[in-house]
């Protein structure tokens, strides 16, 4: 089986193919959009590329032509000798991708299913139109304390009715195509929501973590799609770590420092799920789950408490997902019938 590695870019890619032994026996240019025909015109090969915003969708074109594909994280780059002594080109990082290919079995990160990027991308571009929303929102209200004014306080939906009624006929213009801004923009992320909630009430599983206080369709959709496949973990733990919200720790000898959260992995997955539990701490209900937060609470203060406790949530809505469970303040346990 050769193995083909392929430096990608936005309009050019660099490839790189060897023999099993280490032979190079093609090396070419061509167009980004091109590497699907030319992948499907090769018999069965092993294709090699680093995580970038085209990979996944090279790797389905790869899947499809019936290669097996590797999708290298860009972390192990410097270890792999790209960029090695400041000699990076596109050929020589192909050339080397397809080396160590050649030598070792490269690790592959997941690679995302259809509706788990899909789901992603909904997320996603709904947060882009909220950021933009709370700078518009910001904006106005910055120029309303240069003036002297404060906004009463209302919803987002009637912040420009709000506004309005406080100028009257001294609204500038340039205020007034902000707000109109803002309301336009604020049609646009009611729609999102909408398209969030069809997906949350769509996916049987998604609709039973929505049962787990403090979730909403957003943490729910957001969590399934993060993780994909639930065998990918092996248990709880291992899920709060791929999510970042273990503590760290740094050891040295006989000194061991234990450190704040690690952040790793989704940083939308993880505010999520200190939102979920934001929310949670104000809804419990005399739980085992409730006793436990407030202990935790009393001992390390609400901040961490409410980490610790989304770092809970994470275990629970895994432990549903995974079992087909339902979810119980008393009992997680409990068999769903579907």
């Amino acid at each position: 089986m050769d193995h083909v590695a392929i430096d990608l870019g936005g309009r050019e890619s660099q490839i790189c193919v060897r023999r099993p032994d280490g032979t190079i026996v093609e090396q070419r240019r061509l167009r980004t959009a091109a590497v699907g025909a030319f992948l499907q015109d090769r018999a069965p090969a092993r294709v090699i590329v680093e995580t970038c915003s085209e990979a996944f969708w090279v790797a389905d074109l790869a899947r499809a032509s019936g290669h097996d594909v590797r999708v290298v994280p860009a972390t192990l780059s410097p270890a792999l000798g790209v960029g090695a002594r400041r000699l990076k080109t596109d050929q020589r990082d192909a050339q080397i991708l397809s080396e160590v290919s050649c030598r070792v079995d490269l690790p592959s990160v997941h690679i995302p299913s259809a509706p788990a990027r899909a789901a992603k991308t909904v997320c996603g571009l709904r947060d882009g139109l909220v950021r933009s929303r709370t700078l518009l929102i910001n904006s106005v209200r910055g120029w309303l304390r240069t003036q002297g004014r404060r906004v009463p306080s209302g919803t987002v939906a009637t912040f420009g009715t709000r506004v309005r009624a406080l100028l009257g006929d001294g609204l500038p213009g340039y205020v007034a195509r902000q707000l109109a801004a803002l309301e336009d923009l604020h049609g646009h992320v009611t729609a999102a929501d909408a398209e969030v909630r069809a997906l949350a009430q769509a996916d049987p599983v998604a609709h039973r973590l929505m049962t787990v206080p403090g979730v909403g369709p957003v943490t729910a959709v957001r969590f399934l799609a993060a993780l994909d496949d639930p065998t990918r973990f092996a248990s709880a733990p291992a899920v709060t770590a791929y999510l970042g919200l273990v503590a760290g720790q740094r050891s040295s000898g006989d000194r061991t420092r234990h450190l704040g959260i690690t952040k790793a992995g989704s940083p939308a997955v993880r505010w999520c799920l200190v939102q979920a539990a934001h929310c949670a701490r104000r809804t419990l209900r005399p739980s085992p789950l409730r006793t436990w937060v407030e202990a935790v609470e009393h001992r390390r203060g609400r901040q961490v408490a409410t980490v610790a406790l989304a770092r809970k949530l994470a275990g629970i809505l895994f432990a549903l997902w995974r079992d087909g469970s339902r979810y119980d303040p008393f009992r997680t346990n409990t068999p769903a019938h579907d």
